[in-house]
């Protein structure tokens, strides 16, 4: 019997048949009509939106208030006890870069961060000496959604480039801020992708710029005190499908600019002694071939694929001939044992790896040779590599955490080998580690490969099969899914869930093969992956499937209406967030801003009758059918560029029609917001307590 009881009727899309003939194959859809013929303009401007499209989503939004309406005051508890976790008032550990620290804080209410700096020895903790650099919630004040992308300073210390995005598009506007004054200078520069890199002489700035299909094509030279309109064109990248971005060296020497998809990289070079020179090619374009780099003086330290070396290698080359033909390797390939970043400073080579699916720091004296690890003994954690804004020091910085371990950021000498440890993330309202429990076990999917699931609940908790489950995937670009400390999941935990991640194919958690085991036309392998992972801890007693609900975001979303469609039957309920389940009519559509950059994570159908076919086999929204759907939440962003709002919309008007069960179908579009949803930190957390919600509402522990 179905916990939603005495529902409004739930909406009834229109159906406006569209047809569609490619490789001699007509499909029909239905619901085409819920995709804004001026979705670009609309993204910009959202008050353009087509009334009928507006209505629908509105009486969209209302039935699912209607039926959570009884969950009102869980949501407010769980918010509550979300919320008590967090040190309102929390601030970064300042980074020293020069005469400077650089940090931010939050004041207690504040949705946003404040940025600012100190003298680089002064206490972090003296708010009297803390300079205000930017008040994001002074900025943010009177506007819907405002989300902010940090604040990078020049050379010289005295500027500041911001930015901000005020819709939830993603495009964001960047002002440039003198720092001694607070005072932003008459600059400003619009549809950009949300940073700049400044020149040594902070006297200009480059930056990418989106064009109307959101696509980052052009990269651009600002001098300040000019208009946008007579900024220099330094770089169009003419392939739709390419990403890029720029960026500055640690030395000041090189304007970084770096084009890629998910399988092909290639980066240009532009001195710093001649701004006004053409961006150098390193090493050009091959299909799979994949390249990063980081200055090391002399040298630069590249981090690639090349040469077979599929879980990547390092190599250095000169920096006046960084060819690839110049390539020495440094860092030899190791089956099994992914690098996945890499850093170099004065005396020390530094990089991130990853082996059985746990992280290391490893480091290496470049002198020397003499390399060592940094490594933890617990079962499933995860480590976080954020270096330093220095060349020249013997310093990094980096965290740790597990699921029931929180946060804890260190400084390491790696001359020494002194591990100190700057701050532990506090929870205000208590947390005890040894209340709860953090396990690794296996799930053998279809084809026997082991699937590695981390596991959070408390000690008391039944294992008995009668637990609830929160099972949370995502399975796609290569993405691991950290085995981190996260606090929210806590308020699921203390109400007996077993809170579960399951790390499928997709990712790179078990190194590069599980990467592309898990996608193009292995794909299917991610939700086998999954529905594997319930079948596991339904098996072995962790909860049963009438207590499982699955959750997932974006491309994870996905994975959500693949489950829906292929298992329905074994899961009580489904969370998809910004799902991206229509995936065949997304990529046969090359104006859309992702499609042409994502054909290598998912083929290309329009040049492709295989991958047509392989694409219409799995995409969720085409295999809807009449059977017995869980109860099922999607959530979608009106200005959301990377899985537009129609496609959740479409889902759920297909789903609702076709389901031959009672259980409802809800949407809940954010009509102030895009892709990542709410933008404030409280407002967040409001968002996560109605997805919990849900959760415990679908699980019958309300």
């Amino acid at each position: 019997m179905s916990v939603f009881s005495n529902l409004p009727k739930a909406p009834v899309a229109a159906k406006k048949p569209v047809s569609d003939t490619r490789h001699g194959i007509t499909r029909t859809d239905d619901y085409a009509w819920l995709r804004a013929d001026n979705w670009q303009a609309m993204f910009k401007d959202p008050s353009i939106l087509d009334p009928d499209i507006r209505k629908h989503l509105e009486a969209e939004n209302a039935y699912m208030n209607a039926a959570m309406d009884d969950t009102k005051a869980l949501q407010k508890t769980l918010f509550s006890e979300m919320r008590g976790r967090i040190k309102e008032d929390d601030s970064s550990i300042p980074v020293k870069d020069g005469p400077f620290a650089y940090g931010h804080a939050y004041v207690t209410g504040g949705e946003q961060p404040r940025y600012f700096r100190i003298p680089r020895d002064g206490d972090h903790k003296n708010e009297g000496i803390r300079h205000l650099l930017l008040d994001g919630d002074k900025e943010a004040d009177g506007k819907a959604y405002f989300r902010l992308a940090g604040l990078d300073h020049s050379t010289d210390h005295s500027l500041g480039i911001w930015g901000y995005d005020d819709k939830g598009s993603e495009y964001f506007t960047l002002r440039v801020r003198d720092l001694a004054t607070g005072e932003d200078l008459a600059d400003v520069i619009e549809n950009t992708g949300g940073g700049g890199a400044w020149a040594p002489d902070g006297k200009s700035f480059f930056y990418t710029v989106l064009d109307d299909n959101h696509r980052p094509s052009k990269i651009f030279h600002h001098i300040l005190g000019t208009a946008q309109a007579d900024d220099r064109l330094v770089f169009e990248e003419a392939d739709p499908g390419f990403f890029m971005s720029v960026g500055g060296s640690l030395l000041d020497d090189f304007i970084y600019i770096d084009i890629h998809d998910h399988e092909t990289s290639e980066y240009r070079l532009l001195s710093t002694k001649d701004l006004l020179a053409e961006p150098k090619l390193v090493a050009e374009r091959i299909t799979g071939l994949e390249y990063s780099m980081t200055e090391g003086g002399d040298v630069f330290y590249i981090l690639t694929n090349a040469d077979g070396a599929k879980d990547f290698k390092i190599v250095e080359a000169p920096v006046d001939a960084p060819a690839k033909e110049n390539w020495r390797e440094v860092v030899p390939h190791k089956p099994g044992t992914l690098v996945l970043s890499h850093m170099a400073y004065a005396r020390h080579l530094v990089w991130l790896q990853r082996c059985e699916g746990l992280p290391e720091i490893v480091i290496r004296d470049r002198k020397t040779g003499e390399e060592h690890a940094i490594a933890f003994a617990e079962e499933a954690y995860s480590l976080g590599l954020s270096g330093a804004a220095e060349y020249d020091t013997d310093v990094i910085r980096f965290s740790y955490s597990s699921m029931t371990t929180p946060s804890q950021l260190f400084d390491y000498d790696m001359a020494t080998r002194q591990r100190t440890l700057l701050k532990t993330q506090e929870v205000p309202s208590g947390h005890d580690p040894d209340d709860y429990v953090t396990r690794r076990v296996f799930a053998p999917s279809w084809d026997g490969t082991e699937v590695p699931v981390t596991l959070l609940y408390r000690k008391d908790t039944p294992l008995d099969g009668s637990a609830p489950c929160l099972l949370y995937g995502y399975g796609a670009y290569g993405i691991t899914i950290p085995a981190g400390f996260n606090t929210n999941c806590l308020s699921l935990a203390d109400r007996g869930f077993v809170y579960a991640i399951a790390h499928i194919r997709g990712g790179k958690d078990r190194g590069f093969a599980w990467y592309e085991d898990g996608k193009m036309a292995k794909k299917t392998n991610t939700f086998k992956d999954f529905i594997a992972a319930a079948d596991y801890l339904n098996q072995q007693k962790f909860t049963s499937y009438a207590k499982i609900v699955a959750e997932g975001g974006s491309a994870g979303g996905m994975l959500m209406g693949a489950i829906a469609n292929m298992a329905p039957e074994k899961f009580a309920g489904i969370i998809a967030a910004v799902p991206f389940v229509d995936v065949l009519n997304t990529m046969l559509d090359d104006t859309l801003p992702l499609t042409p950059p994502e054909w290598p994570e998912w083929g290309n159908p329009i040049d492709s009758r295989e991958f047509y076919d392989i694409i219409a086999s799995y995409s969720p929204y085409d295999n809807v059918d009449a059977k017995p759907y869980p109860a099922i939440l999607a959530l979608g962003g009106l200005t959301d560029p990377r899985v537009t709002y129609w496609e959740p919309a479409k889902w759920v008007a297909r789903l609702r029609e076709k389901t031959t069960a009672d259980e409802p179908i809800l949407m809940k579009t954010n009509m102030d917001a895009g892709h990542g949803g709410a933008s404030g930190r409280f407002q967040r957390l409001e968002e996560i307590a109605f997805e919990y919600a849900f959760a415990i509402k679908v699980a019958g522990k309300m």
